[in-house]
């Protein structure tokens, strides 16, 4: 979101950008689904996404930015679980450091010291992040709701 001509912007319109995008956008996608859902006799899961620095933080002033509102995202998405339950799940996915267009036009020498303190010795991939959707998403997740998953190759953080 804060790459390409938007890494120039501001902070202030990056922020408006971001609570637009990612937490108004999630909650209102959220109400709309969640409200679909409670009317089917199967229910539903809704899986929303954080971020794995959201409780720990990140220096710099987009972390510190994209941070404050994804754990906007997090703690709405903990408390939407407990509203909709038992009829509607709602978990969130927190990804670590995925190879997205950030990770790759990344500095060489970041993207190496990412791998190599991740313990699995890699950047993850946008299917790592899907696969753990679908499961949350799945009947094999009925009893999962109100949690954060960290998808981030074992960063211990």
């Amino acid at each position: 979101m804060l790459t390409g001509d938007a890494a120039g912007w501001e902070w202030e319109r990056k922020l408006d950008t971001l609570l637009a995008v990612d937490l108004k956008g999630t909650i209102a996608c959220s109400y709309a689904a969640g409200e679909a859902m409670r009317g089917q006799e199967r229910g539903g899961a809704i899986v929303n996404m954080s971020w794995d620095h959201v409780t720990t933080g990140m220096a710099g002033e987009n972390p510190q930015l994209f941070a404050a509102v994804k754990g906007g995202v997090l703690a709405f998405s903990k408390s939407l679980a407990r509203a909709l339950a038992p009829t509607v799940r709602v978990n969130v996915l927190c990804p670590g450091w995925i190879e997205t267009a950030f990770g790759e036009h990344a500095d060489r020498e970041f993207h190496r010291s990412v791998a190599e303190a991740t313990p699995v010795g890699r950047w993850g991939r946008p299917d790592d992040v899907a696969d753990a959707a679908l499961y949350l998403a799945s009947p094999a997740a009925g009893f999962v709701t109100g949690q954060a998953i960290n998808v981030n190759g074992g960063v211990v953080m």
